[in-house]
């Protein structure tokens, strides 16, 4: 059964999906909804075991549950996962079956789009299922949201860190150009940093770069580059036991989600001097751009309620100053401390 999974950490619902007609294979996991329904995005990706793809749907949907509880906003934590190569794969009929999933499940889950899945595609799941979140035509692309928050508290974290006020002229090496990582990549430029990007893919590295004006490197070198901040936008575990040593910059704040191998890579940045934004801090822009689509659309609190992810980054900086605790063992003590008032137990 899921719970004897390594990941399994009192999920709230596990819960699978093969539809032969659609070619649907799909998991949905609710980490927890003490302090609401679960909200986390579709992903569909090719998983090369089915016991991948549950390790994948488990550690993502807690981390929802710690990144709508950092955020403040009245979710829990879920996500969904398709198995299934986004390029090839993807068809109308297996989307609307995905709908027919979350439908099922009657608001226990809400979705939106992930890696491999667009807004187009949550449109399609949309018109099966009343749970969707994020197509708002007014509120645009919330990756845009996301990739301001990153941005708020990598300024925060310049501020405190390197003591520089703004991030003109700060040397940023970011790691992904992805839908936040371009959409990062222009807000610095706009900012006045000084930005050397990679991508897997190289043809958008480039176009990216001749658009902002940034400069290219490779893909296996961006996080050894001699920066000020060091930004992952990619995959996961980019944080570990090998990769730190080698890191030049003095600041990590990135969009990626999971970016610390393991817990004790925490302490490892901290024994290093480097400082840490918890991934789950930084990208918590967008899932608070899906509650305002879901309440009251309004920019200007939307606007507010991201910069206010940078007080957040300051509590959680100078309360592990205090502490000597490691910045991502802070913030989830915070995120704990507020799911245990609604009445979780993480």
């Amino acid at each position: 059964m899921f719970q004897h999974h390594p990941s399994f950490a009192r999920h709230k619902l596990v819960t699978a999906r093969h539809d032969e007609a659609s070619g649907l294979s799909a998991i949905i996991a609710v980490h927890d909804d003490s302090r609401g329904p679960a909200i986390g995005g579709c992903r569909i990706s090719p998983y090369a075991t089915p016991d991948a793809a549950l390790n994948d749907v488990l550690r993502l949907s807690r981390g929802m549950t710690y990144k709508t509880a950092i955020a403040d906003i009245p979710y829990g934590g879920g996500k969904a996962v398709i198995i299934a190569d986004p390029r090839t794969d993807k068809t109308r009929a297996l989307l609307e079956a995905m709908g027919d999933f979350v439908e099922s499940l009657d608001g226990a889950y809400i979705t939106s789009f992930d890696s491999g899945s667009t807004l187009d595609d949550v449109r399609t799941i949309g018109t099966r299922t009343r749970f969707s979140a994020g197509t708002l035509p007014e509120a645009g692309d919330a990756s845009q949201s996301t990739a301001e928050g990153v941005f708020v508290c990598m300024r925060a974290a310049a501020e405190l860190a390197l003591g520089r006020p703004t991030l003109e002229g700060c040397r940023v090496a970011v790691q992904g150009v992805g839908n936040v990582g371009r959409r990062l990549v222009r807000l610095l430029a706009d900012a006045g940093a000084h930005i050397q990007l990679a991508d897997a893919n190289e043809n958008l590295a480039r176009a990216v770069a001749a658009e902002t004006g940034a400069s290219l490197c490779g893909v296996d070198d961006v996080h050894r580059i001699d920066a000020d901040i060091f930004s992952p936008n990619a995959l996961g575990a980019v944080l570990n036991e090998r990769s730190i040593p080698e890191l030049k910059a003095k600041v990590v704040v990135g969009g990626a989600n999971n970016q610390l191998a393991t817990p004790a890579d925490d302490l490892r940045l901290r024994a290093a001097g480097i400082t840490y934004c918890p991934d789950f801090l930084a990208n918590a822009g967008g899932i608070v751009n899906l509650h305002y689509q879901r309440s009251t659309w309004s920019p200007a609190r939307l606007g507010d309620h991201i910069e206010g992810l940078a007080g957040t980054f300051r509590e959680i900086f100078e309360t592990a100053a205090k502490s000597g605790a490691g910045m991502g063992s802070v913030a989830n003590a915070i995120a704990e401390d507020r799911i245990r008032a609604a009445g979780g137990q993480r």
